[in-house]
């Protein structure tokens, strides 16, 4: 899931859609990436949201499961077509790529790319 999405379901934000929230609840694994607290925590340093504390623990505890980055999306990200500059969101995009899992995003800049998108809207 995107790093907004996590915020969203932590927050238990009506920006996340019933729809998704429901596939949300009813997956059998949802991953959260590496990324999500390194992007997040970088915004938070610069003052541009706000955040728990304890943000991997939470998301865990709430039953969302770790995904590492890996060489190989290290490797793949920088070699995606230009679509989206973000170097987070590119990230993501390779993890979603080389393992095959969907991606819940508001982003829908990110169908660009040749992924699964949840849209986390609806």
């Amino acid at each position: 899931m995107d790093s907004h999405v996590a915020l969203w379901w932590l927050e238990g934000s009506e920006s996340l859609g019933s729809q998704c929230r429901q596939l949300i609840e009813n997956a059998d694994e949802v991953y959260f990436s590496a990324v999500t607290p390194w992007e997040l925590g970088i915004k938070r340093a610069l003052g541009k949201l706000t955040m728990p504390d304890g943000l991997v623990a939470a998301l865990q505890s709430g039953g969302f499961v770790p995904l590492a980055i890996s060489t190989d999306h290290a490797e793949h990200a920088p070699a995606l077509p230009t679509h989206h500059q973000d170097p987070f969101d590119r990230m993501l995009i390779a993890q979603a790529q080389l393992e095959a899992l969907a991606l819940v995003t508001a982003d829908q800049s990110l169908g660009s790319y040749d992924i699964e998108i949840i849209d986390a809207r609806r």
